[in-house]
């Protein structure tokens, strides 16, 4: 049997698995945005109909879940497992919203790095032949994450140049052994790197390094450039990030250019609203691939994307404790062809 691993931590799908469908849901500031329209639905209520902003991601998982199976004419009877996470402890917005509707589960966590890593997962099940359809999926909500990991909404905090607001949003996308694409075509596994940063408020900078190591990996691993890439886009590292890893790549000698975005970057607009250095979040990545991104997959306008998701994985208690940030990054490349 041929193996489809690559290099160091690279993988190629040998049966790419195809997307059958995607949906995204956002919150009033991110539909403010430059991609407001391009998410399948908009909440002007913040929580989503619910009592409390917990509730209220659990909620956004819900829907955002069965608008992507109504695309794909499918049940969640249809489902052979999902892959799904959020920015929640122990993932409660995930396993609230999976309880008792009978579809194998994999609850997960790498922080804003999510919605690659479900989608990684879910396609090498799908290509390895385990499973036959499977769900990716990840969320995040603004007031659940700062109630969490900062101060209370009320508390009025300050915050820093380099900080990032949390997406209220979530993105699905179901994938099939058998579809007309885009497809998955093969993927990077990020390996956990910590460059001593410990400014809870610089999560860009945390996660930068990350990004390009497993960006440089997928590069060498799979014999590829960026030039053969339409789109590279991280998420999210924000504008501060985001300069991180050009500066990075350009002591190397490559120049990313425009071809290279980052989802923090495209769902605000920096420059009117008060986003400081972008948008983070499980739901940021998630909703930018899975309306804004896909969509463009879709008619054509990108023929090959790399999306890599990031992922700062602290939490308040290894702050608190003088704890550098861990982060992670996965890639996963999507092509029109390759079914």
């Amino acid at each position: 049997m041929e193996s489809a691993h690559r290099g160091k931590q690279s993988i190629v799908f040998m049966q790419p698995p195809a997307i059958l469908s995607y949906a995204s849901i956002a919150g009033k500031k991110e539909a403010a945005g430059p991609l407001g329209k391009t998410f399948d639905y908009v909440s002007d209520d913040t929580k989503f109909g619910q009592k409390t902003w917990e509730k209220a991601e659990t909620q956004m998982q819900k829907s955002v879940m069965q608008m992507a199976l109504q695309k794909a004419d499918m049940k969640e009877s249809d489902l052979d497992a999902a892959f799904l996470g959020d920015l929640l402890n122990q993932c409660v917005g995930s396993s609230f919203s999976m309880r008792n509707n009978g579809v194998p589960t994999f609850g997960l966590y790498g922080a804003c790095s999510t919605m690659a890593e479900s989608l990684l997962l879910a396609g090498m099940t799908i290509s390895g032949g385990f499973c036959r359809t499977a769900l990716a999926l990840s969320s995040s909500h603004f007031a659940s994450s700062e109630r969490q990991y900062r101060f209370p909404l009320g508390y009025g905090g300050q915050r820093t140049p380099t900080a990032q607001w949390t997406v209220t949003g979530a993105g699905a996308v179901i994938l099939g052994q058998n579809g007309n694409g885009p497809y998955l075509t093969n993927a990077t596994i990020g390996t956990i790197v910590d460059m001593g940063i410990k400014d809870a408020a610089n999560m860009g900078a945390a996660m930068a390094p990350a990004a390009y190591e497993t960006l440089k990996a997928h590069f060498d691993d799979l014999s590829v450039a960026p030039e053969d890439y339409d789109l590279i886009v991280t998420g999210d590292l924000g504008k501060l990030g985001h300069q991180i890893v050009n500066d990075l790549f350009s002591k190397d000698g490559v120049e990313l250019g425009s071809r290279y975005q980052d989802c923090g970057m495209l769902i605000f607009d920096l420059e009117k609203q008060d986003v400081h250095c972008g948008g983070s979040g499980c739901g940021c990545s998630a909703s930018v691939l899975c309306g804004y991104l896909l969509g463009k997959m879709q008619r054509h306008q990108l023929k090959r994307l790399l999306f890599c998701g990031t992922g700062a994985l602290l939490s308040p208690l290894t702050t608190q404790q003088g704890e550098s940030i861990p982060s992670v990054c996965h890639a996963v490349s999507i092509c029109t062809e390759g079914g």
